[in-house]
């Protein structure tokens, strides 16, 4: 069954993680587009002065306190949304925390402690969110936030990383098997490079210096408008920000290279100048109501993740820029050269069209079977 996705302005919008950083920039976007939304985490207090904020603005928000990490208690936040709104149409796995150190010194039991937060935090909103949409005609789309460490690894943020990949491994089976079931759910899975939201102020730190995230770094509406997307349209996955996607090819095209770089790089730009801070989430709720760090700005904007949610305006951009350059400096040369790239930016597009009516892309091969190698042979 095709999935088919409400807008913003008529979705019931459940948020974990919906205390600071992106899961409250996403919360407070979502409620200006008219969506109501549903605002989890740990920290009751926090929840409770942001959605007053949001229906005091004339927006609808409903405060649920819970640790993602007991299946019971989000279970419960489920059942507040279905008690509040009637159900839900959207549910946004953010919450997270983090964990800077050697892996040789980080005790055990704050990795448990990590994994139980960002991994199974994600499977336990994951399931209960698919046990609500699959009785639902309408689905839902289900979004779980990994990160560009979902691909690659770097020292200091092993266990994160390591957590990150779980995430992506545990998002792209469930995708499969609803899939085969025909579930009207859309499974998306977002992975951003560095934000500026106060993960670094909350994590659990054995450096000896205050950290940070590595630049470029985006501000964390960026990752809230990525997110929103893929509420309304169903999307595999969406990489925000190119910096991090720069990283990820590294680390698949030369992996060896990629290793060393890391390592060497990391470990200083993980640091930054100041005082370490006091106290971390890793088992308690933090400080929480900011969307941002103090300690560094962010960029607004991103081009490389906007293009993702608009493949065919970029192909055909690009397609006329080629064509106005042939037209300009000489038809041969040009078009040989620029052939590469149109086909580099027409593969995916393809892919996905094919993707989306496997049974009609069969049917139309079957009948130009000519066409449709030579098509193949073309994006190959």
């Amino acid at each position: 069954m095709p999935v088919k996705l409400k807008p913003l302005s008529e979705q019931v919008i459940v948020i974990t993680g919906a205390s600071s950083g992106i899961g409250l920039a996403t919360a407070r976007k979502a409620a200006k587009a008219g969506a109501a939304v549903v605002l989890a985490a740990r920290n009751e207090g926090a929840l409770k002065a942001i959605a007053e904020e949001i229906n005091a603005s004339g927006g609808r928000a409903h405060a649920v306190a819970g640790d993602v990490g007991d299946p019971a208690q989000v279970e419960a936040i489920a059942r507040a949304a279905i008690a509040r709104f009637g159900g839900f149409d959207t549910w946004i796995n953010d919450a997270g925390v983090g964990l800077y150190g050697d892996l040789e010194t980080v005790p055990l039991a704050d990795h448990e402690r990590l994994f139980r937060t960002n991994y199974f935090g994600v499977v336990n909103g994951s399931l209960e969110a698919v046990k609500h949409l699959k009785s639902r005609k309408s689905g839902g789309a289900i979004i779980n936030l990994g990160s560009i460490l979902s691909d690659v690894a770097v020292p200091l943020l092993g266990a994160y990383s390591a957590s990150k990949h779980a995430v992506k491994g545990f998002t792209d089976a469930l995708r499969m098997e609803l899939a085969q079931e025909k579930a009207p759910i859309s499974i998306t899975l977002i992975k951003p490079s560095s934000i500026s939201t106060p993960f670094p102020d909350h994590a659990r730190n054995y450096m000896d210096k205050a950290p940070r995230v590595p630049p470029p770094v985006y501000a964390p509406e960026v990752v809230a408008e990525a997110i929103l997307h893929a509420a309304q349209h169903p999307t595999r996955h969406i990489t925000v920000g190119s910096g991090g996607r720069q990283m990820v090819l590294l680390g698949g095209g030369v992996p060896a290279f990629a290793d060393k770089l890391f390592a060497l790089t990391i470990p200083k730009l993980a640091k930054r100048k100041g005082d370490k801070t006091v106290g971390d989430n890793l088992y308690e709720a933090g400080a929480d109501g900011r969307t941002r760090t103090d300690a560094y700005g962010g960029r607004r904007f991103s081009i490389y993740t906007r293009a993702q949610r608009h493949p065919g305006v970029v192909l055909g951009a690009g397609a006329l820029a080629l064509i106005a350059t042939a037209a300009y400096l000489g038809r041969g040369p040009i078009m040989r050269n620029a052939r590469p790239m149109a086909t580099r930016l027409a593969r995916p597009v393809v892919a996905r069209a094919i993707m989306r009516r496997p049974l009609a892309t069969a049917k139309l091969a079957a009948r130009h079977p000519g066409k449709a190698l030579k098509l193949a042979g073309a994006l190959r």
